[in-house]
Order: C-alpha cells, then sequence, then structure tokens
C-alpha cells in the first residue's frame, strides 16, 4: 500500500487533533428507534457515519464479529472506512482496530479465518517449544489481518494469570510466570509487527489478579509494589525495552500502592482512580520509569469499570489528563439521534483545553505520536478492494495457516495424570464410549473428532451438563466401557454454549450454570463407583483438576474448545482433534502446565 503523501504536511488543528484521540465502534447501527433496542450489525458503512468520520477527522474504528461476517464484506467495509478517512481534512488513515488474540478472543469467523487455541496453549509449549508458537500465531494472524485491511490488533494479552478464579483473563494469558510472559508477549509483539499489523500490549499495569470483570465492575489488585514490580510490571518492561511495542492499553483496575488518589464518582460516592485515569501509573510510571513513548489507548470506556462512575466526557477528559492519547469507544453511537452526543463530546473537550483543564501542549504532542505511527505503519486511505480480496482469499484459513493451528493444539495437550496406563486408550470393536460434556456440541465434536482418527467402530452415548436425565446417565455410564467427561471453567458466556442444539435437550432436565459443577461430581463418582476406565478433560483453565482430577485415572488439560460447523452438519475444532490424537495414542502429549493447580478437597 502507497503511503499517504500528505500525512504531516501541516499541523493539525485542535479539532483535528482531538478527533485523532478517538477510536469508536460502530458495532451496531439502526436508522431509527432507541440505542438501547438497535442490534442490527453495521456490515456496510452508512453515509451518516461515513460524514461523522470525515467530518470529526476520526483516529480509528473498532470492529466486533458483528463487524466482520465474510471477507467480501470485510474488506468492502474497510475500503468505505478508509474513504471516508480520505475526505476528512487532515486525509489521515484510520486505524482499524480488533480484537482477533486468538483462543477465546477472536473476531473473525473461526469457520472462515485462523483462530488457534490462544495463549496459554502457546504457554503450555514454551519448555519444548520456546517461543515458536507465539512467533507462528502472530506472524498469521497478522497476515489474516492485514490482508482484511485491519492494521491494529489489541493483542498480545501480557497479563500474569496469578488467579484461579480470574473471570476475564484466565487463559488469556501465556501462564503465572512473569519471565515466560514477557519472552512469549515480546515474540507476538516482533510477530504481528514485522508483518504490518500494529500491536496493543495489555492490560498496564496488570490484569492478572482480578476476580471481578473490569466489563462488569471496577477490580482492585492489593498487591504491594514489590509485588507489582516483579508481578504485573515486569513483562511490560521487558517488551517495552525489546520490542517497544506500537500501542499499550490501560485496564480499567485500582491499584492503591501505585497511585491511592481518589475521584468522585456520578453517583457522588469517592473512590480510588482506575489505572486508565492515573496520572501517575499512566505518565509517570509507564512514560517516565518505564520509557514508554509509544501510543496509549483506554480498555473500551463503555464497560462498567468506567462507564457506572463517569459520563462519557468527563471519562474522556480524565484519560486524557492522565497522559493516555486514545480513548476507545468514548461514546455509544448506535442511531442518527446518537451523533449529536459525539458533536458534543469533541466541543466539550475543546472547552476543556481553552479552559486548561486539558494541557494544549500535551494533546499536540499525543497527536504527533499518534501520526508518526501511523506513519511508522505506512498506513494508507487508498486500499483497493479487488486486489486485496484475491490476495485475501488466497491468505485467510489457508492450508498452511490450518497445519500451524492444529500443530498448536497438539503440542499444548498437557497429561497431568495417567495411572494403570489408563492412556492411550485401548479401544477395542464395539466398545460403548460415555462422553460428559458441558453442551451437546461439544459431545458431538469429541464423538466425531475420535471417529475421524480410530480404526475403531464404537457405540456412543452423551450427557450434556446443561441438561440431562440423571437416571438415563447412570444406566449410560454403567453399560459404558470408557468416560471421558470434561469441563470448561470459568463459565462459558452466552455466545460460546452449543445454541440450538441444545434446545433439543429435555427441558425438565435443564441445569442452571451454577448446578453444573455438581452435577459434573456426581457424574464423576458415580464412574468411579462403577469402576470405568475414566478420563477427565480440562478444556479451559486447567484449575478445575484440582477439583474433578481424582475421580479420574486419566487427566488432560486442552486450554481450549472452540469448535466450527461445517455445512454437513459435522462440528469439529482443533482442540478435540488434538484431544482425540492423544487419548487414541496417535500424538504424545507434550505440554506442561504454565499455572500451578493447588490440590482442593472435592466437595
Amino acid at each position: 500500500m502507497p503511503l499517504q503523501s500528505s500525512f504531516a504536511k501541516s499541523a493539525l488543528s485542535l479539532e483535528q487533533q482531538l478527533g485523532q484521540k478517538l477510536i469508536l465502534d460502530f458495532r451496531y447501527y439502526c436508522e431509527q428507534g432507541s440505542s438501547k433496542q438497535c442490534r442490527t450489525p453495521m456490515t456496510s458503512l452508512p453515509s451518516e457515519l461515513a460524514n461523522v468520520i470525515t467530518k470529526h477527522n476520526i483516529g480509528g474504528v473498532i470492529l466486533f464479529s458483528e463487524n466482520t461476517q465474510s471477507i467480501e464484506q470485510t474488506i468492502t467495509l474497510n475500503t468505505q472506512l478508509q474513504t471516508a478517512a480520505s475526505k476528512s481534512s487532515s486525509k489521515l488513515p484510520l486505524f482499524i482496530s480488533i480484537d482477533q488474540e486468538g483462543g477465546r478472543v477472536a473476531r473473525l469467523p473461526r469457520d472462515v479465518a485462523t483462530s488457534f487455541t490462544g495463549n496459554m496453549s502457546i504457554g503450555a509449549t514454551y519448555k519444548k517449544h520456546g517461543i515458536e508458537y507465539a512467533t507462528k500465531t502472530a506472524t498469521v494472524i497478522a497476515k489474516e489481518l492485514l490482508s482484511l485491511g485491519v492494521n491494529v490488533n489489541y493483542a498480545p494479552t501480557v497479563d500474569v494469570n496469578m488467579n484461579p478464579d480470574n473471570p476475564v483473563i484466565n487463559v488469556r494469558s501465556f501462564g503465572e510466570n512473569p519471565t515466560l510472559v514477557g519472552k512469549l508477549g515480546a515474540a507476538q509483539v516482533a510477530g504481528f509487527e514485522s508483518n504490518g499489523v500494529i500491536t496493543s500490549l495489555k492490560h498496564f499495569p496488570g490484569h492478572g489478579d482480578t476476580s471481578v470483570d473490569s466489563h462488569t465492575g471496577l477490580p482492585q489488585v492489593n498487591h504491594s509494589k514489590e509485588v507489582i514490580n516483579e508481578q504485573d510490571l515486569a513483562p511490560f518492561k521487558h517488551i517495552i525495552a525489546k520490542q517497544n511495542p506500537g500501542m499499550i492499553m490501560t485496564a480499567h483496575i485500582q491499584y492503591p500502592q501505585l497511585d491511592s488518589s481518589t475521584f468522585v464518582s456520578v453517583d457522588g460516592k469517592t473512590m480510588i482512580k482506575p489505572a486508565t485515569m492515573s496520572r501517575t501509573i499512566i505518565t509517570d510510571i509507564l512514560r517516565d520509569e518505564l520509557n514508554y513513548q509509544g501510543v496509549v489507548v483506554t480498555d473500551a470506556l463503555d464497560m462498567a469499570g468506567i462507564s457506572h462512575f463517569f459520563t462519557p466526557t468527563q471519562a474522556v477528559i480524565n484519560t486524557f489528563a492522565a497522559g493516555v492519547d486514545i480513548a476507545l469507544m468514548p461514546i455509544e453511537i448506535r442511531t442518527p439521534d446518537d451523533l449529536n452526543k459525539l458533536d458534543e463530546l469533541i466541543k466539550e473537550l475543546v472547552a476543556a483545553v481553552k479552559s486548561k483543564q486539558l494541557d494544549e501542549h500535551e494533546i499536540a504532542q499525543s497527536a504527533k505520536r499518534i501520526t508518526s505511527l501511523k506513519n511508522k505503519f505506512r498506513l494508507s486511505t487508498n486500499f483497493d478492494p479487488i486486489p486485496a480480496l484475491i490476495n485475501a482469499k488466497q491468505i485467510i484459513g489457508s492450508t498452511a495457516h490450518r497445519a500451524i493451528e492444529a500443530d498448536l493444539a497438539v503440542e499444548a495437550i498437557t497429561q497431568v495424570k495417567n495411572t494403570d496406563n489408563t492412556l492411550p486408550l485401548k479401544l477395542k470393536n464395539a466398545q460403548r464410549l460415555h462422553i460428559i460434556m458441558p453442551d451437546t456440541r461439544k459431545c458431538m465434536a469429541m464423538q466425531q473428532a475420535i471417529e475421524t482418527i480410530s480404526e475403531q467402530v464404537f457405540t456412543y452415548t452423551c450427557s450434556s451438563l446443561q441438561g440431562f436425565d440423571p437416571e438415563q446417565a447412570g444406566r449410560q455410564i454403567k453399560s459404558a466401557d470408557v468416560v471421558i467427561a470434561a469441563n470448561a471453567t470459568p463459565n462459558q458466556s452466552a455466545v460460546e454454549i452449543g445454541g440450538m442444539d441444545d434446545l433439543k435437550d429435555d427441558p425438565n432436565f435443564a441445569l442452571s450454570t451454577a448446578q453444573q459443577p455438581q452435577a459434573l461430581e456426581s457424574l464423576l463418582k458415580m464412574a468411579k463407583q462403577s469402576n470405568k476406565s475414566t478420563v477427565f478433560i480440562s478444556l479451559r483453565a486447567p484449575y478445575d483438576i484440582a477439583t474433578y482430577g481424582e475421580y479420574a485415572q486419566a487427566v488432560l488439560a486442552s486450554y481450549a474448545y472452540n469448535i466450527d460447523i461445517d455445512e454437513d452438519e459435522r462440528v469439529s475444532g482443533p482442540a478435540f482433534t488434538a484431544l482425540a490424537k492423544v487419548l487414541l495414542g496417535k500424538e504424545q502429549a507434550n505440554g506442561v502446565l504454565p499455572v500451578t493447580i493447588k490440590p482442593q478437597k472435592a466437595h
């Protein structure tokens, strides 16, 4: 892509600078009705949104899965977005950004793009493979994103997962060792940025020891300064020194040992400032102590960790005053009425500079960092959709990329226990397998993966933890030769569960999420009492092995369970294929746990 020639031909006006400091989301857009009700995905750029980008010299946009429904549509949308930017007075190209971490967090359709089994699976391969998979996954994701016109990825996550109950990070982390996290994070930054995609390390100064999700509340980390330096900050420090990433994303988390200063929230409560709004954390520590001179972006400002306590304007002013460069998702734009709110926000930001609430020189310096980063990565508004489409169809989800995805899935599988040489399973024709899974689709994925790999023919029964008849499950376990049981912790979000297939389960036996752990434990106890050959598989964060591992002779961890469904209704996923290969002895389990599992008595 050619470099936009008019990049820094003249100094930007204050309004242009402030526009560059905003990244907007157009996840949904409705021509009429209320913002709260709008759930129509924005897949093509309406003229009024194009005008917003042009009029306000907006710096960037963030795409979600709703905006990326196919290769053709995504390329067309990104062309429309850059065309709108080309008509602005500054002519500056957009940051087109996305959360494509791999694993749990992937916004491109999994059946189209390569999404991998995620960071903790990469951490599990480190002992045998070093940084190989960190480099390979970042290279693949970067090539696929860039072919679509996406130039910023909010990755890698370099939070050190120190808390087994962490609801938001867990397998998005490489592990609990800050040195390992730093090395793998640095390798991913190099992999992304050497292939033209700007990275955004997250979540500074660390989201690894929280038990509150900052999407729904405001977490607090009470580590001492010493622990913060040795654990939370260590990966950031290492990666800044080694790779100098294009962006770093802030965390909506209180760190009282770093900054105990307070603010008064919209409902009148006095509270400790979150890192996103702390000048001590953003300017004194990140800029001055760690010497990071790149672009600092907030985590989404519509998350409850911020939006419950501030008006949108207050939130943006506070983040800018702290030294942050870009406000991500500062205002919800869902209908034409919301466009007036954006006009108001820009006016209020201009007034805050004029009244010296925001420093004019700092705003100018911030805009310069943003334009310098766009220059460095040769971003351009000239994105030609026709050659892009030909190129993208060859790159995205290619055979070579899928092979790396499959290799990582296998190399990550970790054998935690194998008494009596239970693994590999010594199955004979016509034996009966009972599979226990969080939902029906995962039962199907496990069954079909075993069928594809095995030469034998089996009889299968399944208990979905979302809904099953306990008496029938008991009979099926007793008549089974082998029981394969799996669990995914933390709980799956609504978007990850089985969907339509599970509506076929008997609603009389539908279990709430809270009841499912007890149901799993009761089924595993039954299998143990019946002397069944039993394998337990941890499908996500492996801490659940402490609870369920004692009931099984063999225990495996896969760190992932994502699945695709093809036109023939076959359900598959790289983690399930890898598990089947290890269960049947076609592959070795070479992974090593990247976190500590503390034994606990099952209840």
